[in-house]
């Protein structure tokens, strides 16, 4: 039996988020990656809430190429993370690899300030 990629990716993401939960201390970023746009959001899972949040599909972020957009997309979850008090956090890739938009989000929200 052969999984499709949707299905692949979800037990992946599931396998994950077994073991990476956020905290109000130490919330989750979670990335979400569709064709076209990237969306972040900073989650704390014990009381079920998402602190901020940021896309590509907002005005005012950088446009370029996908990788360059996530870059963008990175720092600015990273400083709205700071302004509502959150310094450290645990990453959630979302059954993606870290590879590519992914790992340039990660490293644009590290550049930002961000610890994880």
């Amino acid at each position: 039996m052969s999984l499709t990629k949707t299905e692949r990716r979800q037990r992946i993401k599931f396998r994950i988020r077994k073991v990476v939960s956020g905290t109000a201390s130490q919330p989750r970023l979670s990335v979400f990656r569709s064709n076209k746009e990237i969306y972040a959001q900073i989650i704390d899972d014990v009381n079920g809430v998402t602190l901020v949040s940021a896309s590509s599909r907002e005005k005012g972020v950088a446009t370029g190429t996908k990788i360059e957009t996530a870059n963008a997309v990175g720092k600015l979850i990273a400083e709205r993370a700071l302004k509502a008090g959150v310094s450290t956090i645990t990453f959630d890739r979302g059954g993606n690899l870290y590879h590519g938009r992914v790992k340039s989000l990660a490293e644009g929200a590290r550049e930002a300030g961000l610890k994880f």
